[in-house]
């Protein structure tokens, strides 16, 4: 068995090194959250088509990114999941419903769009209830529907400890969450503890794909609980993660495309900006490649199975402690881009962060020799809990 498994991931690794099945993509612009033209969104395209052809955006709506990002596609073989941002507020649901459906009698949906996301964690929040995701998934999949779009999938997007039978009856996949770094799970047990969340999951869906939405691990920013944020863990996380969803046969987006300097820093853990696979100026990470699958063996599965009981679920047991999100006009969480801070109390109460947790690197981070370059600036961040609750 240990064999075959080998043999099936040097086969990977050569088709799969830089690869992803899929980056969270937010179209804004890096430095000051400024909202996209047709030409910085090419601009981006551009960088990006060396890692992937896929991305996902989390609102049609918000700074009217669906049309520029559907505009840049054009004449390309880029792919894109297009969601619909969801709230308290079903104005911000409905507007960005008929955004999308305007611009499906605009562009080629059906060669460009690869599924239709209704909401993101909008129950992990506790904005909507499953049934009432589950009604706005069933509402856009008939409006696709009308207009001869039945064929493209229509989903919705929550973290694993919020996906009930009812959302997963409503959808045409699921299309999970999950972050081992938000668990304070330390990056020995990320393997173990990612993979039984979507085990669980398909133990649910029954006969229906699942697909994990968001994952990922940041470079840099304050330690959570045991999860210290590296850029060594990043790619370690990436590959072991990467390496087996490959094997598994499991899509994927993985969390995500850039580094975000318009983002705020004043999150439990002092980390919204460092989750992207490229830097803020848009340059790599890590040297190419960025994982390598070459001699990858995952961990047995029953390892997996046996491992969340062991710390158990951080992530479903504080999640009524998220803090509240600072939103624009539309509704949309201009403060994250469409993905929630997991911002808690618990978290800090810690205080400041390790340096260890806190590197950075002038150079990019390489699997074989370490920093590339000998320049390394640690810094250690005090959280400022009151002024952020």
């Amino acid at each position: 068995m240990k064999f075959s498994l080998t043999l099936a991931s040097l086969a990977i690794s050569a088709a799969a090194a830089n690869q992803f099945s899929g980056l969270s993509y937010n179209p804004k612009q890096l430095t000051n959250g400024d909202c996209p033209t047709v030409d910085t969104v090419k601009d981006d395209l551009k960088v990006l088509s060396k890692y992937t052809d896929q991305v996902r955006i989390y609102s049609v709506h918000d700074c009217n990114q669906g049309e520029p990002v559907l505009r840049a596609m054009e004449n390309t073989d880029w792919k894109v999941q297009l969601g619909l941002w969801v709230n308290k507020n079903d104005t911000v649901y409905e507007t960005d419903k008929n955004e999308l459906l305007r611009l499906a009698g605009v562009f080629d949906f059906k060669k460009h769009v690869t599924a239709v996301i209704v909401g993101n964690e909008a129950v992990y929040r506790k904005e909507q209830t499953s049934a009432q995701i589950a009604d706005k998934v069933h509402d856009t999949k008939a409006a696709l529907t009308k207009i001869g779009l039945g064929s493209i999938p229509v989903t919705s997007s929550e973290t694993w400890p919020f996906y009930d039978k009812t959302l997963v009856d409503a959808v045409d996949y699921v299309n999970v969450h999950a972050f081992p770094f938000w668990e304070g799970t330390d990056i020995d047990g990320a393997q173990d503890k990612v993979f039984k969340h979507i085990y669980d999951i398909q133990a649910i869906a029954g006969k229906k794909k699942v697909v994990v939405g968001e994952t990922g691990w940041p470079d840099n920013g304050g330690n959570y609980d045991a999860a210290v944020p590296s850029l060594k863990n990043e790619q370690r996380y990436m590959r072991e993660f990467i390496c087996r969803a490959n094997l598994e046969k499991i899509d994927y987006i993985w969390f995500s495309a850039f580094d975000e300097a318009w983002k705020p820093v004043t999150n439990a853990s002092d980390v919204e900006t460092h989750w992207g696979i490229l830097k803020g100026d848009k340059t790599p990470k890590f040297n190419s490649p960025m994982y390598d699958c070459k001699g990858f063996v995952p961990n047995p599965k029953e390892d997996a199975e046996e491992s969340a009981s062991a710390s158990g679920s951080r992530h479903a047991s504080v999640s009524g402690e998220e803090s509240d999100l600072e939103s624009d006009e539309a509704g949309y969480d201009s403060k994250s881009g469409g993905h929630s801070s997991k911002a808690v109390s618990k978290a800090v109460s810690k205080g400041s962060s390790s340096a260890a947790g806190s590197s950075s690197t002038n150079g990019a981070w390489s699997l074989t020799s370490g920093y590339s370059t000998a320049g390394v600036l640690a810094s250690a961040v005090a959280l400022a809990a009151s002024a952020f609750f």
